[in-house]
């Protein structure tokens, strides 16, 4: 019986033309042809003033925050639900992670529990929208604007979500994106930066290529910096998946429906939200049972691989992986991020890849439903 992936691309002779085209043409002259493109393009499908293609999401976190000057002493707070990606480059910068709670309506940044947790230390947030979900950004923008802090939004599963007509990216001083393989639009590893702020990203320029000033004398640096550039077979991948990117949307949504449609009449089971007034790209479909079923979600995960179904676990909360053991406790962290806590013991993701049939939903659907059935009997 053939495996289940969890998620993977979509990709067509457009994709291996452009990317021919680059390894042949994008050389001396050329180099930055298809670097061009994909920024401007980008930048215009998010509605941004500026695109800078990187090598991964987390260098553009931690681009974002060494531009808007974040260090030692400073605290950034971000989501307990979120990738390690997301808080690791507080870290790079010499700032303190700091755990906020997620709501219910959207399994993102709650805005009451971000306002719990600022302190004059507090210099910067950054959102996550969560396997494609969206949070309330008028509510973590009114927040933030009221103590003047900085707000990054970490769009790295959330490409074609919207919120209030808006696409995701859009929101706060600046929007990060990956690309790696799993994501919906690829470049097999990448990611992108995108901000409407000049100063922004004249600072993002110069830290991203070594601390090497716009306009000076080649190799004459003013400082030290980074290395975050991406390659110009890439930028042409990354350029023919953004021509594609409505059709990859409606496929993520239409992987999603199939589930909801099958999974309906399942009492005690939730998948992914979207609120009123908000577009869900649905990155991965994922389900979230009822406590009821006493099924965690790693025995559950099992009892799908056994019948060739990859999943994968709703990410962990930050503040219970060993990366993070030091900063406060496990207990101390589950009291005050309750829903966060129980989100991810009841989450799972499932296989969401682009190559998805309705056929093959069907299968991971009947097998869930017999887990479900095998669970409430025990």
């Amino acid at each position: 019986m053939e495996r289940i992936p969890i998620s993977g691309p979509s990709i067509t002779e457009k994709e291996i033309q452009y990317v021919s085209d680059a390894v042949t043409r994008c050389w001396y002259g050329n180099a930055n042809l298809y670097h061009e493109k994909f920024r401007e393009a980008f930048a215009a499908y998010v509605g941004r003033k500026y695109a800078v293609p990187l090598p991964s999401c987390t260098s553009a976190i931690h681009l974002a925050l060494s531009a808007l000057g974040l260090g030692p002493g400073d605290e950034v707070i971000v989501p307990e639900l979120t990738w390690i990606a997301t808080a690791a480059p507080i870290t790079y910068v010499g700032a303190t992670p700091v755990f906020a709670d997620v709501d219910d309506a959207t399994w993102c940044l709650s805005a009451d529990s971000l306002a719990e947790r600022l302190t004059p230390q507090t210099k910067a947030v950054i959102s996550v929208d969560l396997y494609g979900n969206v949070p309330d950004y008028d509510a973590l923008l009114g927040v933030c604007r009221a103590r003047g802090i900085a707000l990054i939004e970490d769009a790295a599963e959330a490409i074609g979500s919207e919120y209030r007509g808006r696409r995701a990216g859009a929101m706060g001083e600046a929007g990060v994106f990956s690309f790696h393989g799993s994501k919906t639009l690829t470049t097999g590893e990448g990611g992108m930066l995108v901000t409407d702020s000049d100063d922004l990203f004249r600072r993002v320029s110069v830290l991203q290529d070594h601390g090497r000033p716009r306009g000076d004398r080649l190799f004459f640096n003013d400082e030290v910096a980074f290395k975050y550039k991406m390659s110009s077979m890439q930028a042409a991948l990354g350029l023919a998946q953004l021509e594609r990117i409505d059709d990859l949307v409606a496929r993520k949504r239409e992987i999603f429906e199939w589930y909801r449609r099958l999974l309906a009449d399942i009492e005690g089971v939730s998948l992914n939200p979207e609120p009123p007034q908000t577009k869900n790209s649905y990155w991965m479909t994922t389900v979230v049972l009822d406590e009821r079923f006493r099924l965690p979600k790693e025995r559950l995960m099992e009892m799908l691989a056994a019948a060739g179904i990859d999943s994968r676990p709703f990410f962990y909360p930050l503040s219970s992986i060993p990366a993070y053991s030091a900063m406060g406790g496990e207990e101390v962290w589950r009291r005050k991020n309750q829903r966060a806590y129980r989100l991810s013991a009841q989450g799972v993701n499932l296989p969401s890849a682009l190559n998805m049939t309705e056929d093959k939903a069907r299968r991971v659907c009947e097998v869930l439903k017999d887990c479900l059935t095998r669970a409430r009997n025990h």
